[in-house]
């Protein structure tokens, strides 16, 4: 049967000369920076490091992927902007990532299949994910060459609406869908990722949020049993039993969010009214102000320190509560700390809208979480490449989409002969000059 991708199209004349075109070209690769991946990966040991946290119950003499190559073949798919397992039933003839998997690209056999695939997604059990957890916190560590001496972590969840009966999806009301809302932990200063956990629909508890905590602080403190840590997040995460488990660990402190009622509203009242009447006689657009103050719910056993940031509007007040165990300025508590906790949306949207880590359709909810770690690897990919290039490069400060577009999304047309491969890249490309940076700098590196 005839193959209609390679018949000839036809294209507008130019200078009455007439253009057609085929998918006939050979072995050229749409995906040419994808080797970049590869040596950003052997710089960190991503692939490596998850490999070996799963042991492979397969016969070997019957194994024709190997567990790292399974894995390293999907995570660049991933990175490249192939988020379905599917997408490997044609990538897997493709010569450069036959090249970045550590395959000959025409006399190599050929990558694993999109069924491979998905027996491996669904293979890790309980004890399998758990290790795999410890190793994305362990890869976090290991992102430094020496403990720091203070991190802040910021602890969100999003929305991650299924199409289906997925186990672990309810019914959220806020979002109006049937949802996860995996929990993501990123560090404030780099957005380095530090944990992602699948969990069901709903609003977090108190008890889920403080053994989240214990457990990725625990695990950061075999490396570094002395770095101070400062946890921020939402109102979600202002609980009690999270709170009260931080105030008891020499060491960690809090910033969360905290939801307004009557009783808080009354202490503040005072204040806010000042400010309303402070901005009236000046006939400014907003004024803020702030204040500190001492605040106790009934079901507490102590009283806990609140900060108000209050402001005045044409609209009306506007009072917003933070709740801390640290001991700094109001104004500089919130304006400076606390809203720096915005920057955590964008790596959640690097991670889920740019990586497609909210497509978790598998009916198990331990391949979904399997997925989620696979993703985070190909963060981490894409954020070394980003570190990597140069400060005064634009792409030193670009969203993964970016990076995609103008360093992995290149042609490549890779020829392999008896003692040397050679990759032609386009003459024409616009940023051949941070390519080049970063396979030297990568290579520079070495493993």
């Amino acid at each position: 049967m005839t193959d209609d991708n390679l018949l000839p199209f036809c294209f507008p004349a130019v200078r009455r000369k007439k253009i057609t075109a085929a998918f006939d070209g050979g072995r050229i690769s749409s995906d040419g920076g994808v080797m970049l991946l590869a040596q950003a990966d052997r710089r960190l040991g991503v692939v490596e490091r998850l490999a070996q946290a799963i042991p492979d119950a397969r016969d070997p003499d019957r194994i024709t992927h190997l567990l790292p190559d399974i894995l390293r073949a999907r995570i660049f798919a991933i990175a490249c902007g192939y988020e379905d397992a599917d997408d490997l039933d044609r990538l897997r003839f493709d010569p450069a990532f036959k090249l970045a998997c550590g395959r000959l690209p025409d006399s190599g056999r050929n990558l694993c299949s999109q069924p491979t695939v998905s027996r491996c997604e669904n293979a890790p059990d309980l004890r399998d994910l758990i290790r795999l957890m410890r190793v994305m916190v362990d890869l976090y560590c290991a992102s430094y060459t020496k403990p720091p001496d203070a991190v802040t972590l910021d602890i969100d969840d999003t929305v991650d609406v299924v199409h289906g009966h997925q186990q672990l999806s309810l019914f959220n009301a806020h979002y109006d869908e049937r949802c996860f809302l995996p929990i993501h932990i990123y560090e404030a200063a780099s957005g380095k990722p530090v944990a992602m956990i699948l969990r069901e629909g709903k609003t977090p508890s108190g008890e889920e949020v403080r053994t989240v905590l214990k457990h990725v602080i625990k695990r950061i403190r075999r490396h570094w049993p002395k770095v101070d840590i400062v946890v921020r997040g939402d109102s979600h995460y202002g609980r009690d039993e999270a709170m009260e488990w931080c105030e008891e660990t020499q060491g960690v402190d809090y910033v969360f969010g905290f939801a307004g009622n009557d009783v808080l509203h009354a202490l503040t009242r005072e204040a806010a009214d000042a400010i309303a009447v402070q901005r009236a006689l000046s006939g400014k657009d907003k004024v803020r102000g702030f204040k500190a103050f001492r605040y106790g719910a009934k079901s507490w056993d102590k009283e806990r320190r609140l900060v108000a940031r209050i402001e005045a509007t044409p609209k009306g007040l506007d009072v917003r509560y933070v709740i801390t165990s640290l001991k700094i300025g109001a104004k500089h508590l919130y304006e400076t700390l606390y809203c720096a906790r915005g920057n955590a949306e964008n790596c959640i949207k690097a991670h889920k809208s740019q990586l497609a880590s909210d497509r978790t359709s598998c009916r198990d909810p331990k391949a979904n979480q399997f997925r989620l770690i696979v993703h985070t690897a190909a963060y981490w990919l894409m954020l070394a490449m980003r570190d990597a290039a140069p400060k005064r490069s634009l792409l030193s400060t670009a969203e993964f989409a970016t990076i995609r577009l103008r360093l992995i999304k290149i042609a490549a047309r890779v020829v392999e002969g008896a003692a040397r491969i050679r990759v032609y890249l386009p003459t024409a490309c616009p940023d051949r000059a941070v390519f080049r940076a970063l396979a030297g700098r990568f290579c520079a590196a070495g493993p």
